[in-house]
């Protein structure tokens, strides 16, 4: 069911120190770019190892900031083999999603609960025509 840890998000103050840090101080690669609908930028992600990622969302004093989340700790996202079969296994042991499964604009299927604590956890199925397949 589950594969591995597919990436942790972050919301950031200043993406340019974010990334000085993440690529040039700790020599990760930035791997690809997902903007809004509209086309602004929304979310880097940092290539930590193969399928696993730093997912960097803009923030905080950044103008081009479209994030409402505060700085810090965003979510954490498992990487999973099936979607469908992960969110009826979530449903079955009581867990209440907060997003049923969907498409999302990087092409992977997602679906979203909650710890106890109320932190944010993604499930994500990787789809062949992802920017996470293809960098």
């Amino acid at each position: 069911m589950i594969r591995g840890l597919g990436h942790v998000a972050l919301t950031v103050k200043d993406m340019q120190q974010s990334l000085e840090f993440y690529c040039d101080a700790l020599g990760f690669t930035r791997a690809f770019d997902i903007p809004t609908p509209e086309g602004k930028p929304w979310i880097v992600y940092i290539k930590v190892a193969d399928r696993q990622f730093i997912e960097l969302f803009y923030g905080g004093t950044d103008p081009v900031a479209v994030s409402s989340h505060s700085i810090g700790f965003n979510h954490l996202c498992l990487e999973v083999d099936d979607i469908a079969a992960t969110a009826d296994h979530l449903r079955q042991k009581g867990v209440k999603l907060t997003v049923e499964p969907k498409q999302g604009l990087d092409h992977n299927w997602q679906c979203w609960a909650q710890d106890p604590d109320g932190n944010r956890i993604e499930f994500m199925q990787l789809m062949p025509e992802s920017p996470h397949m293809n960098c």
